[in-house]
């Protein structure tokens, strides 16, 4: 998002860290939400209304969820319509990423969890049966979320499952797409930004350790590294942090040599 509804869309993701260590399902109810915004696009209109008086919204919140949801969930609602929005799908887009950091800030190991995600992304893509299963839009959610428990269930945390099991309706990209803004906006809000870092060898977790804080100093912000290995390296590494791409690998320099000589 941006301007405006990058602004409140702050406000609302702080709305819901604030209240998600006493209400540990707020995330689940936040979803629903968002789905519900998804499937009333009137009332997603209204809502996201600034002509419209805040106490008229406010009154409608209360009449359509606040029977089906806890007073912490129609709270962080209230706290985006009081918000202004570009259109009023950043508003519904805004409470999904809500119900993310929700999850992250009730308790959980962001660690663990960004390893997670990126391991349960690296695994669909390579399997292309399992990433056309899960994508398959002409399929419904409900087999799709058994098949989603039954691959993964045993092998991630209730929360990273919890994630790709809302990443799976692809409200704003594909399966992969939304899983990948999960964990962005799950370790910006710890103050965490992702570094994709491609490697020849595994590494140990004392050299990970190592590494990210080398790296952390070097480009001046605290790193989650996903580490890929991949044998083509040779040696050397290459980091990616969002759009930048720093390639040190051995297998770039001699690239690079290569076509210098055949210039």
């Amino acid at each position: 998002m941006r301007g405006v509804s990058a602004r409140s869309l702050d406000e609302v993701l702080s709305a819901a860290e604030d209240l998600a260590a006493e209400h540990h399902g707020l995330y689940d109810e936040l979803f629903a939400i968002a789905s519900m915004l998804d499937n009333a696009p009137a009332l997603r209109r209204v809502l996201s209304d600034p002509t419209v008086e805040f106490d008229t919204r406010s009154q409608l919140i209360n009449t359509l969820v606040a029977d089906r949801v806890s007073q912490a969930a129609t709270s962080v609602l209230n706290t985006g319509v009081r918000r202004r929005w570009s259109s009023g799908r950043d508003l519904s887009d805004a409470i999904e990423l809500a119900g993310v950091s929700a999850l992250v800030f009730a308790g959980q190991d962001i660690n663990l969890l960004e390893d997670e995600l990126f391991e349960l992304g690296r695994v669909v893509r390579s399997d292309a049966g399992l990433r056309q299963a899960l994508s398959d839009r002409t399929v419904a959610f409900e087999p799709k979320a058994n098949l989603l428990e039954t691959v993964f269930g045993s092998k991630v945390s209730e929360a990273t499952l919890a994630l790709a099991g809302q990443a799976l309706h692809a409200r704003t990209g594909s399966f992969e797409k939304s899983l990948a803004a999960f964990a962005d906006i799950a370790a910006q809000r710890q103050g965490l930004q992702l570094a994709d870092v491609r490697v020849a060898h595994r590494l140990t977790d004392a050299d990970r350790a190592r590494l990210a804080d080398t790296l952390s100093e070097q480009f001046g912000t605290r790193l989650h590294l996903n580490i890929i290995v991949d044998p083509h390296v040779i040696g050397g590494m290459s980091v990616s942090i969002g759009s930048q791409v720093y390639d040190g690998t051995m297998s770039s320099r001699l690239e690079s040599a290569r076509r210098r000589l055949a210039g």
